[in-house]
Parts: structure tokens; C-alpha cells; sequence
């Protein structure tokens, strides 16, 4: 039995989920509604505010894919529920970033500023003090698409390991290179 797949999903309260005959799990809570369609041989059920799956045979493919379907759920319920949060961090000088809608202008040290359009599912934030590096912060329901964002905003400039400068997750711990060394 997968580890990760045998674990019952629990339901909070205000959150629904609803089976249709095609294997779609739609998921509705408090924040916005998600839906995903699991596999065939996967079976889903709900008893007792949980979620439970169960698979079909041991074979290495429904393993794989009763741990990955939990974790969607999970992730499903969560994100209807509370939400999902990205903070993204700017570090160099004259490095920053404005929000117009859905629309993310920075200026990263290039010759243009980026424009990059988010999708409307993502909420954009961005905060710039004096004396403090511009954050950029990222918030839906949906884990996937956030993370996927998130990661091509950081595409755009990633630190490098001398100085530190570019795109970083607010926490992310770089590693540093001590660069050249005078000779004697």
C-alpha cells in the first residue's frame, strides 16, 4: 500500500466535494471551486467528511498513481480552503517591480523592463519600502499553477552565487562562492 495513498483526506468544514460519473473530482470551498480528473482504475470515495482512494492491483503504475491522485486532492482541498502563498524577493540595484492588474512590469538590470501577463487566477502583490529589496507576492488557490508562475518569474533573472543578485523565494537559502583570490 502506498504510504502517501492510504492517508484519508480530510474535509474542513465549507468545503464539498462532489464525484461525476467520468472520474472528474470537483472541489468547492469558501475560496473558489477546482476540479481534476482522475484515472479510471482509481477509485474515490467519501465517508465521513474524508476522502479515501483505493486502487485496483499492485502493479507499479497504480502505486504511482494512487500516492499522485491523493496528493492532488490534498492539495485541491487545501487550496479551496486557505490558499496558497508565493513571496518572491528582488535583490540588486535598481531592480524593481510594479503590478497593473494582471500585468507584472519589472526592471531586472536588462536593457527593457519585462512585462509578463499572469493568468487571472493569480493574485498579484507588490511591495517596495525604502532601504528594503521589492517583493513580489503571489497568492491561489490553485498549488500547481502558483508554483509554475512563480518559478517563471524567477526564470527571468535567477541569483547567482557571487553576489546574490536576482529573482529569489522570500527564506531561500543561496549558496555563496567566495569569487577570486588576490595573489601574493
Amino acid at each position: 500500500m502506498s504510504r502517501i495513498g492510504k492517508l484519508p483526506v480530510n474535509l474542513p468544514a465549507g468545503v464539498t466535494v462532489t464525484i461525476s460519473d467520468t472520474n472528474v473530482v470537483s472541489v468547492k470551498g469558501p475560496l473558489g471551486e477546482l476540479r481534476q480528473a482522475v484515472d479510471k482504475d482509481m477509485k474515490v470515495e467519501i465517508a465521513d467528511n474524508q476522502i479515501t482512494l483505493s486502487r485496483p492491483t499492485e502493479s507499479k503504475n497504480h502505486k504511482s498513481l494512487h500516492g499522485l491522485y491523493r496528493s492532488l486532492l490534498a492539495n485541491m482541498v487545501t487550496g479551496v480552503s486557505q490558499g496558497y502563498k508565493k513571496e518572491l524577493e528582488l535583490v540588486g540595484v535598481g531592480y524593481r517591480a510594479e503590478a497593473k492588474g494582471q500585468l507584472l512590469e519589472m526592471s531586472l538590470g536588462y536593457s527593457h523592463d519585462i512585462i509578463m501577463q499572469l493568468p487571472d487566477e493569480v493574485k498579484i502583490e507588490t511591495k517596495t519600502e525604502r532601504r528594503s529589496n521589492p517583493v513580489i507576492t503571489l497568492t491561489s488557490i490553485d498549488k500547481q499553477l502558483i508554483g509554475h508562475v512563480a518559478a517563471k518569474i524567477r526564470s527571468l533573472r535567477p541569483p547567482e552565487p557571487y553576489k546574490g543578485k536576482g529573482i529569489k523565494f522570500v527564506g531561500e537559502q543561496l549558496r555563496r562562492k567566495a569569487g577570486k583570490s588576490a595573489s601574493v
